[in-house]
């Protein structure tokens, strides 16, 4: 392999990739798109956004009414799902249920034809790198859910493609075992260096396993990004909404930095050019006695709690401000005497200007 094309291996580039469905329904509308290689590359959104279906073209098992998809610098146009370098992991494991676990891993390495003992040894590697060689002799309906999302992946990777799409396949799992297998899972994808594309409806999920995300709605990626730029400088409204909770308010520039909105004027680090909309993340609202509310502190606010959700690590609160907006906001609890507020009880409110991010509509 060349110099370039090993640079290449596991880069996938999405340019005006279209998919109408019932003839006129744009599943997926003209998206472009650069996956750079062994990174762990997520798409996000709802149900219907056209998630599934755009994985779906880049595996092949979806052929794209407009638009080109290139993998490792090769063109995919006419090449069949299975002679393309990528392998997938479903939602449903989709394992043979005739064969045992280390017949389901090394089937695909049957049918490319490696020889017996060849096949062993990377079968072998693979259980133990997934921890599942003590079910080796298991048939699939006597795993479990997570042995068996553990053997869905082992045969994903024993043939060590360039891609590895991932459709939803944690999904199916209890809360507990998920969170594991999500780091179990970022884990092994920086030992192997593989690149992982990753379809998920869970912003939680997208935001411990990501290096970076594509947030889609409706056919359309809404913003793409490093998690960390995604999630505190949310593009639109669309976005700050549905990755993670936000206060948003539209608002008229008073000034360069000051802004009338529905719970009053407010001071905003950003310079304001005309009309938008202001959000704010909950943890960055801080909260106060109302003994601590100091009259003319530019975006102090007071305010009675309405609502006191324990979290666990965090508490989540709905209060309403005098002028009758609610806002929303989260409280760590990191103290083992922890202080907490009761529904009713009077508060201060603050929002700091620099926590304050403009967005589209």
């Amino acid at each position: 392999m060349s110099a370039a094309m090993a640079a290449k291996r596991g880069a996938i580039s999405l340019t005006g990739i279209t998919r109408i469905f019932a003839g006129t329904i744009p599943a997926v509308d003209h998206i472009g798109l650069e996956i750079h290689p062994g990174e762990f590359f997520t798409l996000l959104g709802p149900s219907g956004c056209g998630k599934t279906t755009l994985l779906r073209m880049i595996a092949g098992f979806e052929t794209p009414d407009a638009g080109q998809i290139v993998i490792s610098g090769r063109e995919m146009q006419g090449v069949p799902a299975h002679k393309r370098a990528v392998n997938t992991v479903f939602q449903s494991y989709a394992l043979f249920p005739h064969l045992n676990v280390e017949q389901n891993i090394g089937f695909g390495l049957k049918m490319q034809g490696v020889k017996a003992a060849a096949r062993k040894k990377r079968v072998d590697a693979i259980m133990e790198l997934m921890q599942i060689g003590p079910f080796a002799t298991r048939a699939a309906a006597q795993l479990s859910g997570g042995q068996r999302q553990r053997v869905a992946l082992a045969r994903a990777l024993v043939n060590e493609p360039e891609v590895v799409l991932l459709d939803e396949p944690l999904s199916a799992l209890d809360a507990k075992l998920r969170a594991e297998l999500q780091i179990e899972l970022l884990r092994m994808q920086k030992r192997l260096g593989m690149t992982f594309v990753f379809v998920t409806h869970d912003q939680h999920e997208a935001l411990v396993m990501s290096d970076r995300i594509a947030v889609m709605s409706k056919g359309r990626i809404q913003q793409v990004g490093p998690v960390l730029d995604v999630y505190e400088k949310p593009k639109n409204v669309f976005v700050a909404e549905f990755l993670g909770l936000s206060n948003i308010w539209a608002f008229e520039p008073v000034s360069a930095h000051e802004a009338r909105t529905a719970i009053g004027v407010l001071n905003i680090g950003e310079t304001l050019a005309g009309p938008g909309m202001a959000m704010i993340r909950p943890e960055k609202i801080w909260l106060y006695s109302d003994s601590a509310f100091a009259a003319g502190r530019p975006n102090m606010f007071l305010g009675k709690i309405c609502e006191a959700i324990y979290m666990g690590a965090s508490t989540q609160y709905r209060i309403e401000l005098h002028c009758g907006e609610f806002v929303t906001a989260y409280d760590t609890n990191n103290q083992a005497a922890e202080r907490s507020w009761r529904p009713g009880e009077a508060v201060a409110v603050e929002l700091k200007p620099e926590n304050i991010m403009l967005v589209e509509a």
